[in-house]
């Protein structure tokens, strides 16, 4: 029942017309999945102190998010998993050390792709806390390293 309000949002939802397109592309299941997600991101980056707004664009033909007014975080951005089509996957910029920190904390809820990308199944249930960690720690990350 949680999810059936959570999903699918509409296209006027997307502001950028390439991100909408991104996401109009992805197969239905993905798609849902990968818009859950998207709201996870925007609810978790209104809910911290000091990130500000947010930016939707495109990072490799991919939705990504950015802290451009606030500049206290990394990139995310998410898309669906190349080799594995039940996948999709959160990706962090593999320059910093969130992926290890996440892999520390959360050995056993979540599953990761090197030092890069949390990976997500479509038929499992989001683990939405522990996302919501991450998400909160990427968007932050700029903060905490000085």
């Amino acid at each position: 029942m949680e999810m059936a309000q959570q999903e699918p949002l509409v296209k006027e939802d997307i502001e950028n017309p390439a991100v909408a397109r991104a996401f109009a592309a992805y197969p239905p299941p993905l798609r849902r999945k990968l818009l859950v997600l998207r709201r996870l991101i925007l609810d978790t980056a209104a809910a911290t102190p000091g990130v500000g707004e947010i930016e939707e664009t495109l990072k490799w033909g991919e939705p990504a998010y950015l802290t451009s007014a606030s500049k206290s975080g990394s990139t995310l951005r998410l898309g669906p998993v190349k080799s594995s089509p039940s996948q999709y996957a959160l990706y962090f910029n593999c320059k910093t050390t969130l992926v290890d920190t996440f892999r520390t904390l959360f050995p056993v809820e979540l599953r990761f792709e090197g030092n890069r990308a949390i990976v997500l199944d479509a038929a499992e249930a989001l683990p939405r806390g522990a996302l919501a960690f991450c998400i909160t720690a990427a968007l932050t990350y700029h903060r905490r390293k000085s």
